[in-house]
């Protein structure tokens, strides 16, 4: 039986904003996948964005949603979980809102280790916002502040998260949709500050500037520098040159935020 979507879709929503070959659709299925899996309460669940064509999933889904300011998700969504640390917060946004205008709230959301789950949707670019180069646009690439090819080295998502203290960092990539979900739920049932990130294509704004051809070449790029951990454990440093290894990268279980954070609140009324 086909998976039943609309019970998560909220009415009147459809058609969606995103550009037609543009990879966040799937990210948002696989979201909504992982949402019925995991069994998560809709009235529980806060799912919260910043700005950017990633942040605008929200606005289809229907649990209790937050659309905040530009590069400030991970600051609202702490906001949220700690009024309230029984709710299940979940983080969506792209590589810009969360690694650059965001990246001072992404650091210190993961040393804190808060119980959240960000789901960043790295498409190389700023889409929506003018097209500008992002954190993560691979170097040489053009954007609209770039037009004659991006000088800076890319961010590694998956690495910045892990020195910064995440507890959970998966990879995964649009080409990849089914397993987008289980990579979701596994950082949502984690205890502890979990990041997933997403790699999608920017057909529009990326793409057209970068001359590809088609969505299907991107997608076919993608599909072909995807490693998986395992797999990648029996490759040389040779093979694995110009790939990026998806699957679980990094879990580790260490005290969470909201739970110390309770217990200072105590120590703080017993001292009284």
């Amino acid at each position: 039986m086909a998976f039943d979507y609309d019970k998560y879709i909220r009415p009147g929503k459809l058609p969606h904003i995103w550009c037609p070959g543009c990879g966040h659709g799937i990210v948002m299925k696989g979201l909504i996948r992982a949402i019925d899996a995991v069994g998560l309460d809709k009235k529980n669940t806060a799912i919260v964005s910043g700005i950017g064509c990633a942040s605008r999933l929200p606005g289809y889904i229907d649990c209790c949603t937050l659309h905040t300011a530009h590069g400030r998700a991970a600051a609202f969504a702490t906001g949220v979980k700690m009024a309230k640390p029984e709710m299940d917060v979940i983080l969506v946004g792209g590589d810009g809102d969360g690694t650059a205008i965001g990246g001072n709230h992404f650091i210190h959301a993961c040393r804190r280790n808060i119980n959240m789950t960000y789901i960043i949707m790295n498409n190389k670019i700023y889409g929506m916002t003018g097209g500008q180069f992002s954190p993560a646009t691979p170097t040489g690439a053009k954007a609209s502040t770039t037009p004659y090819g991006n000088p800076d080295p890319a961010f590694d998502i998956a690495k910045l998260a892990i020195g910064a203290g995440a507890t959970f960092v998966a990879r995964g990539t649009a080409y990849h949709a089914n397993q987008i979900d289980k990579l979701i739920a596994e950082a949502i049932q984690h205890k502890g500050f979990s990041v997933v990130e997403i790699l999608d294509d920017c057909p529009t704004t990326y793409g057209r500037r970068n001359k590809f051809r088609s969505v299907i070449e991107m997608m076919n790029v993608l599909k072909d520098i995807a490693v998986p951990v395992k797999a990648a454990e029996k490759m040389s440093p040779e093979q694995l040159q110009g790939k990026i290894l998806t699957g679980v990268l990094y879990k580790e279980e260490k005290p969470e935020y909201t739970t110390e954070y309770a217990k200072v609140i105590e120590r703080a009324k017993a001292a009284k």
